[in-house]
């Protein structure tokens, strides 16, 4: 009789054992979405929101290390002027760094 009201209150207490054993699981996920998640996904906006923005005589990082001033921006490409009258065509998406042309350099 005794086995039977023991397992009976286990029982019930076995829908709270859930609860404690997938607490740790969400707290979990809980963090790395705070610390990992977030933060990545609004860099990434950010970086979009700046290739949208750019404008002629901005300067560009492109993902491939070139740098140079843009000279004429299209839909899905720039041109990229690298060298006096070298201009080569980029996409926007490969593009790392967008200074504007307007922005004051630090060591000035």
């Amino acid at each position: 009789m005794e086995f039977l009201i023991l397992s009976a209150a286990a029982g019930g207490a076995g829908g709270s054992a859930f609860f404690v054993q997938l607490f740790p699981l969400l707290l979990i996920f809980v963090v790395f979405y705070l610390f990992l998640i977030r933060p990545q996904q609004k860099r990434a906006k950010e970086h979009e929101a700046k290739i949208n923005a750019v404008q002629k005589n901005d300067e560009v990082v492109t993902a491939g290390g070139l740098m140079g001033k843009v000279t004429k921006v299209a839909d899905d490409y720039v041109e990229v002027e690298i060298a006096p009258n070298v201009r080569v065509k980029a996409v926007k998406s490969t593009i790392a760094n967008v200074q504007s042309r307007s922005a004051k350099a630090a060591n000035d």
